[in-house]
């Protein structure tokens, strides 16, 4: 696990990366934060996202990351921040004068497992909406849905089951065909509580919607 001051400085992190690449408060080019000084947490590999929003609003502005541990978390954060600045498909590419109107979050996933269960009603059963973020393969196709979007949408299992397939272009129901992989994993979520302001860590909060069936 992270603690709150490894939190704090994976936000700060991403956050340095993103103005740095987009030349705010740095010249364009000059070398992002390298992996000297950081905590051993940050020399682990280990899946990450980085997610951008406005503030006040909430509304998402880019997202981007890295699934599983191919890369040391600090490395990684580097990375998927500046990708989630600049080459999220859904957005065109941050300004710098909007850097002070986003807040930075960094979402530390576990790594991914397969969810239990041999018919539809187990599966569901075996996801908890609100700590697990969900992997949904099949069909040549992929999507990824984030701990915390259950909880901001007030989904419960099966709602988060659907709209990982819907994340991934596959029917809602297609969770149910055995022929598609259904993965968990959990994250540790830090957030800006405004832009340039004091880190917190997301508490685990169940949402509540339907129930599993």
């Amino acid at each position: 696990m992270l603690s709150d001051a490894d939190g704090e400085r994976a936000v700060h992190l991403a956050r340095v990366a993103i103005e740095r690449s987009l030349d705010v408060g740095a010249p364009r080019g000059s070398a992002l934060p390298d992996d000297e000084g950081l905590p051993r947490a940050f020399h682990e590999a280990r899946g990450v996202f980085v997610t951008l929003k406005q503030f006040p609003s909430g509304e998402l502005r880019g997202c981007i990351g890295y699934p599983l541990p191919v890369a040391p978390l600090g490395t990684a954060i580097r990375d998927v921040a500046v990708a989630a600045a600049t080459e999220d498909p859904r957005f065109p590419p941050v300004a710098p004068s909007e850097m002070d109107a986003l807040t930075v979050e960094v979402s530390a996933l576990t790594i991914p497992q397969v969810v239990p269960g041999s018919d539809p009603r187990a599966v569901a059963a075996a996801v908890v909406a609100g700590r697990d973020g969900l992997i949904i393969d099949g069909y040549g196709t992929s999507g990824l849905l984030l701990p915390q979007v259950a909880t901001e949408q007030g989904w419960g299992a099966v709602e988060l089951l659907e709209g990982t397939c819907q994340k991934a272009g596959l029917p809602p129901d297609a969770w149910q065909d055995r022929r598609v992989r259904v993965r968990r994993f959990e994250a540790e979520v830090f957030v800006e509580t405004r832009p340039h302001g004091a880190v917190h860590r997301e508490p685990f909060t169940p949402p509540i919607g339907r129930a599993a069936h």
